[in-house]
């Protein structure tokens, strides 16, 4: 009888977090109230970081935070094409130009020296817009190279709004990401609690920063108002309030507030399965000459939030689609992350993008493939992964595998 299917990413979620769904549920507030306000209290405290706003999404923290940082049109904004087609999104609905920049080898988070290249690229060509900031996608959970980021947005009097959809909880040079430090630059960062993120709150995202920086955030957030409902419709409330930006609706539930109370109280343990399921596949894998195992440099504690294998071309003869379909054949689920933002018909056709434009993320997307990875799965399911892609191998190489 065939096992049954293993997700790629499924949540974890406990007694705890029903029974708090449930005393939100049986109160008299179930949008953003006191629970959403603990929630940003202890996720701030337990990161470090100066202060804090729970959003909708991790897409609604970047939209806001450029928002927050008076970016529009005539401006320029550098990102990666190795991520979520949202946080490039984003840039676009503001009014500015995103300006791809290719990732390094071995990471695949942008690469400060084609950073720089843009930059001074972009000086000589005023169509391009005026930059006004970098957004870098600590992608995997693999924080960026933000030493050099940050010594570039110095130089160039650039903010940095971190996407860090990824990169809970990372740490880059001992510290969190997202708790700030000394940046001496506007500097936010973004986080998500979608349903396969490291923290879950079903959806949700959450905004770390300055806290000036953050209270303009929280009036773009919800419809430019001056006073939240909380603060309108509590006992010590007034009714009375002023429009002061053309905000968005972006606004975390109390419901959502519940769940991700307890997922941060969890995250540690969380992280530890993560990283315990790495080190059993690294160990599996690394002595296989037809897969790469991920980067994780020696000044980063990885968030671990993706597993991607890269498939070596040069030694294994199977295309990435065949070796999804035999995964799949067994019962265990995969995915790509990510498609190149230049390759969407979308970007390529408005910017005139060939393939060939950031060859280092076209090539590396050709060969990756996410591999389940979950603090959900027990030591049978990463046995029956790592027995499933060393299967897979030993068939093509037999030739009982088909190429495509």
């Amino acid at each position: 009888m065939p096992e049954n299917f293993l997700p790629f990413s499924p949540p974890l979620l406990g007694d705890e977090e029903i029974a708090e769904v449930v005393d939100t549920l049986r109160s008299d507030w179930i949008t953003t109230g006191p629970k959403v306000k603990r929630f940003e209290e202890e996720f701030a405290a337990a990161l470090g970081a100066p202060a804090a706003l729970a959003l909708s999404s991790c897409t609604a923290g970047l939209h806001v935070a450029l928002a927050t940082l008076g970016i529009g049109r005539g401006d320029a904004v550098i990102a990666t094409p190795m991520t979520f087609c949202s946080a490039v999104h984003v840039i676009e609905q503001v009014g500015a130009r995103p300006l791809l920049v290719d990732v390094e080898p071995d990471t695949l988070n942008i690469d400060p020296i084609k950073v720089r290249e843009t930059l001074r690229q972009v000086s000589n060509e005023a169509a391009l817009g005026k930059v006004k900031a970098i957004l870098p996608v600590h992608l995997y959970g693999h924080p960026c190279d933000m030493d050099s980021l940050l010594e570039i947005a110095r130089e160039h009097d650039l903010a940095i709004i971190e996407d860090a959809a990824h990169a809970l909880p990372a740490k880059y040079k001992g510290r969190w990401v997202g708790s700030g430090g000394a940046a001496k630059i506007p500097l936010l960062t973004s986080f998500s609690f979608y349903a396969t993120k490291n923290l879950t709150t079903g959806e949700g995202g959450m905004l770390t920063g300055p806290p000036g920086l953050v209270e303009e955030a929280r009036v773009w957030s919800l419809h430019g108002m001056n006073r939240d409902a909380w603060k309108r419709y509590t006992a010590e409330g007034s009714w009375y309030y002023e429009v002061i930006r053309p905000g968005f609706k972006y606004n975390m539930t109390d419901i959502q507030a519940a769940i991700g109370l307890h997922q941060l109280r969890k995250l540690s343990r969380f992280h530890a399965r993560r990283t315990e399921i790495v080190r059993r596949y690294n160990a599996a894998f690394a002595g296989l000459a037809e897969v790469q195992t991920p980067t994780a440099r020696p000044e980063v504690e990885h968030a671990w939030h993706l597993y991607v294998l890269r498939l070596n071309p040069e030694r294994f003869n199977l295309s990435r689609g065949r070796f999804i379909q035999e995964l799949t054949a067994r019962n265990i689920g995969s995915s790509v992350h990510f498609i190149p933002i230049h390759i969407h018909p979308y970007y390529r056709d408005k910017y005139g993008y060939e393939p060939e434009s950031f060859p280092v993320a076209y090539h590396a997307y050709q060969n990756i493939v996410s591999l389940p990875l979950s603090p959900r799965m027990e030591d049978r399911d990463v046995d029956r992964v790592i027995e499933a892609v060393c299967d897979i191998i030993a068939k093509r190489k037999a030739g009982l595998c088909p190429v495509a």
